[in-house]
Order: structure tokens, then C-alpha cells, then sequence
């Protein structure tokens, strides 16, 4: 198991144990677990990150796919995009979601706004300036 596999692992753990909340760096912090399909291996996988959740509609949120800043995007959101749908779990909740990308200025201020709140996401825009554009998902329960 790699190191990154290892972290995710605690993290998963960490969450179902106390239903959706974890510490460290990620406490206080709105984590979600995502399932989803690899698009070439087909496998089931599970991936914690933090959200953002629609200040008016509950049924919205929103995934950053951020790779903590760097150069290219992170396997789950190439699944994600290629599937339109995954499932996922907050809190005690489990729910399948639709996902669609956001982008031009609709993303640019979802982005601002999750970079005022936690200022490790503006980091990770840094890292990526003149890279890539970090993707903005939005996920809506189905």
C-alpha cells in the first residue's frame, strides 16, 4: 500500500468511526468520501476530501480537485468526469450524486470562496499558476 493509500485509509476510518468528522489538518473541516469507478481498471475506490456546500441549496455541493497543487489532476476527477455520477458519503448519509464540472467565472468564485475559507486552496492555486486550472465539480444529490 502506498503512502498516500495508507493516509487516505486512516482518513476513511477516521470518519466512520465518528460519524463524518475526523481531526488533523482536516478538523472542523466538511469532509466527504467519494466512490468511485476507475475508468480504465474498473476498480471501486474510495476518496476523502473536503467540500464546500451550497450556501442555498442543500442538495448541492462542491469538490475541489485540487491535488494539494500539483501539476496534473487527480485520478478521481477524470473518473468522475468521464461517469456524470458517483456516490457518496457525509457524515452517517450515503447518496448517489450527479456531477458536472463548473467553470469560467461561476468556478473562479466558488474557488475564491473555499480559498477564503481555508487558505491551503489558494497554496494550491499558486503551485498550479500557469499549469493547469484547478477543477471546481459540483455535486448534486440524484
Amino acid at each position: 500500500m502506498s503512502e498516500a493509500d495508507d493516509w487516505n485509509t486512516q482518513i476513511i476510518n477516521e470518519f466512520r468511526e465518528n460519524d463524518g468528522k475526523v481531526g488533523g489538518p482536516f478538523e472542523g473541516a466538511p469532509m466527504v468520501l467519494l466512490h468511485h469507478v476507475g475508468r480504465k481498471s474498473g476498480k471501486q475506490n474510495v476518496t476523502p476530501l473536503m467540500y464546500m456546500p451550497d450556501d442555498e441549496d442543500s442538495s448541492l455541493m462542491y469538490i475541489f480537485a485540487s491535488k494539494a497543487g500539483a501539476p496534473t489532476h487527480p485520478a478521481w476527477y477524470h473518473n468522475l468526469t468521464a461517469a456524470g455520477s458517483a456516490t457518496v458519503e457525509v457524515g452517517t448519509d450515503s447518496f448517489d450524486v450527479a456531477v458536472t464540472e463548473v467553470t469560467g467565472d461561476d468556478r473562479d468564485e466558488i474557488y475564491g470562496e473555499q480559498a477564503k475559507r481555508y487558505p491551503g486552496f489558494a497554496e494550491y492555486e499558486s503551485k498550479t499558476e500557469g499549469i493547469r486550472t484547478i477543477p471546481v465539480l459540483a455535486l448534486r444529490r440524484s
